[in-house]
């Protein structure tokens, strides 16, 4: 059984109910939201051939200080870095490191900041230099989905149809969605209830009322759907060494739809690619 509750009066750990947040959630989680969105932004110059991961590790780092923040998985569960870089087949949760970048290399940033002990959490894709068209492709199909699972949010749908949303589009462009890593609540917790899925029937999972938040961050890969973790713990790739994609937004359940809290100030959401 499904369990809602007021956000302003739940214990600060994940109880499998979803809380439900007010105008002063919504209010810093804009703030929040915001300034991880200027991170990226701030990093689409730094993008390019011969730049490290950890460089870019760095500057997310230290952006974050500058602003008061603070970056949520730098020593969460023992991760050691301040965002996570996943490139070309890494599906996620890559470990930025000191090995350079390359022309056609396509990157997934993934920056959450805690800013006045609120969540704000997204991720993009970035091209590398040139990329090859199946690439850019892959880029393309993955933020449509994206945006196609946030197009579903309304209060009274299930979360289903944001997956249901999703898969259809990214199978009908020949593409896989990653059935191995989610979506999930968010807010004054980094990861909460519920869990949102990427595929599956538009009336499975839970019923979406305003005042849930949460993030959309579908995983899309060009060959198969299947994942392994390497050794690391950390690092998911794809299986058959095809390319992935992911981009992620935070968003709120509203009255009438919901509100995306991590948007470019800048219309960089799609970096690389046609506005």
């Amino acid at each position: 059984m499904v369990t809602y509750l007021d956000a302003a009066t739940a214990p600060l750990r994940n109880t499998g109910q979803i809380r439900l947040y007010g105008e002063d959630g919504f209010a810093g989680m804009r703030k929040a939201c915001d300034l991880t969105a200027r991170c990226l932004d701030a990093l689409v110059p730094m993008v390019a051939p011969g730049v490290t991961t950890d460089a870019i590790d760095r500057f997310v780092f230290e952006f974050g200080m500058d602003h008061g923040a603070l970056p949520a998985t730098l020593n969460y569960r023992g991760y050691t870095k301040s965002s996570c870089t996943s490139i070309n087949h890494v599906v996620c949760h890559g470990i930025p490191d000191n090995k350079p970048l390359k022309d056609g290399d396509i990157v997934n940033i993934d920056v959450t900041y805690i800013l006045d002990g609120w969540h704000g959490d997204s991720s993009r894709m970035y091209p590398v230099g040139t990329i090859k068209r199946a690439a850019e492709r892959l880029l393309e199909v993955t933020h449509e989905c994206l945006m196609r699972g946030i197009a579903a949010v309304r209060p009274g749908a299930r979360t289903g149809a944001i997956g249901a949303a999703i898969q259809t589009f990214a199978e009908a462009e020949r593409c896989s969605v990653v059935r191995d890593f989610c979506g999930h609540g968010v807010g004054q917790l980094f990861h909460d209830a519920p869990n949102i899925l990427h595929y599956g029937s538009a009336n499975e999972g839970v019923e979406m009322r305003p005042g849930m938040i949460f993030t959309i961050e579908p995983m899309i890969n060009l060959g198969r759907p299947h994942v392994k973790v390497l050794s690391d713990g950390w690092t998911a790739v794809t299986r058959d060494r095809s390319l992935s994609a992911q981009y992620e937004h935070t968003i709120g359940v509203t009255d009438t739809g919901c509100e995306i809290f991590t948007l470019s100030p800048n219309n960089l959401d799609r970096p690389g690619l046609p506005a």
